[in-house]
């Protein structure tokens, strides 16, 4: 019988734990990052159409609104997931050459 109060004991704090892992600790912030992605998404998809598929981080920030770190490290993901390829123009800005957008692909949408 201890044995099975104990079992029942540690199941009981092994779920607690686990539903307490599992609560947004700021649901602020979630909001925040989930607008902050929505921003970045926005911006860069349309940067990609506009801008020939070559994106600076420069611009990547002015047209989403968003934090610069926060612009790094999204472009260096997508920089990552697309296997874009660094440039530098003449005037010494580095920017990222992204595969380029299809027009049929482009009317679909």
């Amino acid at each position: 019988m201890p044995i099975i109060d104990l079992l029942l004991v540690i199941t009981l704090i092994v779920l607690g734990v686990v539903l307490l892992r599992g609560v947004p600790k700021n649901p602020q912030q979630n909001l925040e990052n989930a607008f902050t992605k929505q921003q970045l998404d926005d911006a860069f998809y349309r940067l990609l159409e506009e801008q020939s598929s070559c994106i600076s981080l420069i611009q990547l920030t002015a047209a989403s609104r968003v934090d610069v770190e926060d612009a790094r490290k999204y472009l260096d993901r997508q920089v990552k997931m697309f296997a874009a390829i660094p440039e530098v123009d003449p005037d010494g800005d580095t920017f990222y050459r992204f595969p380029k957008l299809h027009g049929r692909i482009l009317e679909k949408g």
